[in-house]
């Protein structure tokens, strides 16, 4: 189903988009237990898409015999639209604007999926259709709203799909379905033929196998749609990301992970990444988000959904779900004074959010705290989907751009995941990262054994590796000089066991100079320091004589750029090799002035 492959089956002959949708259907049967679909197409109604395709080909249309789903509150003409309500069905005759787009680009809609009645949920429970099941293991929830199209896709029934973004929806399932999922900054795609949640928060949004694929997609569905009065564009260009970025983090008291420890560990394992990445990490305060988070269910903001279904919910409360009604019904009460209290709380958390964009250029957060079955969230269905929009609703009240990333898989086998987010527009600049971080978080696509394709993230690329051994070392006084020039520690490590070490006259700072011996040196402790190449000059330009940078061994037989002295600099110097490296120098002579001093001594 990767879209190149695809395309490239289809030019060389391999293939034809119709044998590939028999397929597909035949595919989609035999995971019927999984409640994916609504409305999965008929041959007829495929028909005039692919008799289309047999007079054209793979050059002149993108997409061209790509399948894809589509959420079933956007509008696909002649298939019946639900929300996930059947006494709501309508039969559209129009395409929604996006859909129109990918159509003319080639690809061919397989069917309407599976959501969380009228979009109002993030577990895929919520609907008639029964729920919908996660790829990995049935037992769990898939994540809504958008459920069917995030299970669609990994289950490789289609290419890519369709969801929509209100509080998560494009978020949430890609996290529990090991995908990619865009939610593309609020009016940038039309939403034109999408039955509204919370009209004024609305995106569509895109599930894909990876982030290149869901930017293709995302180019293939820009552009200006004069109808829609939703869209806006970007006052300004957008910009990418600079070689050595920032990333802000929630700080640690304001994690949640709802006790999962694994789901803890895998979050520092991408902040990890990225600071291989050439991130630099700043641990903000999140209270601004997480108060905004709680604005959209407890605010005025429900009555944007009262709106969307007030015929319905008046004249036939008996068609909704009770969850679904409990929720919406809520947007009767209130008063005009309650919505403009909440605009002016909005706006000054909105204030105090975008102040972080003064010191960080995107933020990292889990896309959710945890993953929990079926019977869990039927159990406890509120407070539980209330708990998975943690660090999604604040988003669009917000106007940020957002990329849920796979992460990799709980204790428990289910995947998790991570989001990118940035201020609004720069969706391309976290896709391009996205795709990055995805290579080094996950080997496989959804529930399928194909591997992640995509660029995978060249650590060295614009930097320079550089071992120290003396004075630069973690905590020690000339550290700073690397820490200021955004060199980040990446090996604690040995030499190989070539190497003498002497302390060198003079001082301070006191400094160990390194020599090669392959006859008589051992392996000695060392640190490798990663930096950015164009600050190297600087660093060395600052190294006094008789030390010098060349090349040193390291145990595992690489050779990086370090510390060396020149054999001038050994007269008056004392052999401290036998002490196990500059800490054990200098751990014994900190003994042997003052055996009283504590463990946390500076030069301990």
């Amino acid at each position: 189903m990767d879209i190149k492959s695809l395309l490239q089956a289809y030019r060389l002959g391999e293939l034809t988009p119709r044998a590939v949708i028999g397929e597909l259907l035949q595919r989609a049967a035999s995971h019927s237990d999984h409640n994916i679909w609504i409305h999965l197409a008929s041959a007829n109604e495929l028909e005039p898409y692919l008799a289309r395709l047999q007079s054209s080909s793979p050059e002149e249309l993108p997409l061209y015999g790509i399948p894809f789903a589509v959420k079933d509150n956007i509008d696909v003409a002649g298939m019946p639209t639900t929300a996930g309500c059947d006494a709501f069905r309508y039969r559209p005759d129009e395409h929604a604007a996006v859909v129109a787009q990918l159509i003319d680009a080639g690809a061919v809609p397989v069917g309407k999926t599976n959501l969380d009645q009228f979009a109002t949920g993030l577990v895929g429970t919520r609907s008639p259709w029964g729920a919908c099941r996660n790829s990995v293991n049935p037992e769990y929830i898939s994540g809504g709203s958008s459920a069917g199209s995030a299970v669609a896709v990994a289950k490789g029934l289609v290419s890519f799909a369709l969801g929509t973004d209100t509080a998560g929806s494009g978020r949430v399932p890609a996290a529990f379905n090991n995908l990619i999922g865009l939610k593309p900054t609020l009016g940038r795609l039309s939403v034109r033929g999408m039955v509204p949640a919370c009209q004024s928060l609305d995106c569509v949004s895109i599930f894909a196998r990876d982030a290149e694929q869901a930017a293709s997609i995302l180019a293939q569905c820009d552009g200006t749609d004069a109808s829609d009065p939703w869209q806006r564009t970007p006052a300004t260009g957008t910009r990418p990301l600079p070689a050595r970025f920032r990333v802000g983090v929630p700080r640690q008291s304001q994690l949640d992970f709802d006790g999962d420890q694994a789901a803890a560990r895998l979050f520092g394992e991408a902040i990890r990444h990225l600071e291989r990445m050439g991130a630099s990490v700043v641990e903000i305060d999140f209270a601004p988000f997480l108060d905004t988070a709680r604005l959209l269910y407890e605010g005025p903001w429900v009555a944007e959904r009262y709106l969307a279904t007030e015929p319905l919910i008046t004249q036939q409360p008996d068609a909704l779900l009770p969850v679904t009604r409990s929720i919406i019904a809520k947007g009767r009460e209130g008063s005009a004074a309650d919505a403009f209290r909440a605009q002016y709380q909005l706006k000054t958390l909105k204030h105090q959010a975008d102040r972080n964009w003064l010191q960080v250029d995107l933020i990292l957060t889990p896309t959710t705290p945890t993953i929990y079955t079926i019977d869990q969230v039927q159990t406890d269905p509120v407070a539980l989907n209330s708990k998975l929009g943690t660090y999604t609703n604040f988003m669009n009240l917000l106007d940020y751009a957002a990329v849920a990333v796979p992460a990799g898989h709980l204790d428990n086998g289910l995947p998790w995941g991570v989001t990118l987010f940035a201020p609004a527009f720069q969706d391309e600049a976290l896709l391009a990262l996205a795709g990055h971080l995805h290579t080094l978080t996950s080997s496989t696509v959804g529930a399928l054994q194909d591997p992640v394709s995509g660029k995978s993230w060249d650590e060295t690329r614009g930097t320079i590796d550089v071992l120290v051994c003396g004075a630069h070392l973690s905590g020690l006084p000339l550290n700073h000089q690397l820490t200021s020039r955004g060199a980040v520690l990446i090996a604690d490590t040995h030499t190989a066991q070539a190497y003498r070490m002497y302390a060198l006259a003079g001082g301070p700072p006191f400094r160990p100079g390194l020599i090669r011996d392959t006859d008589t040196g051992i392996a000695l402790p060392v640190e490798v320091w990663r930096m950015p190449a164009e600050q190297f000059g600087s660093f060395v330009a600052g190294i006094p004589a008789p030390l010098g940078i060349g090349q040193v061994e390291l145990e595992n037989g690489d050779w990086v750029c370090g510390f060396i002295c020149e054999p001038i600099g050994l007269e008056g110097a004392k052999e401290i090799t036998q002490s196990g490296g500059w800490r054990g120098y200098l751990k014994g002579q900190e003994e042997l002035t003052n055996p009283e001093a504590p463990e946390d001594s500076p030069l301990r």
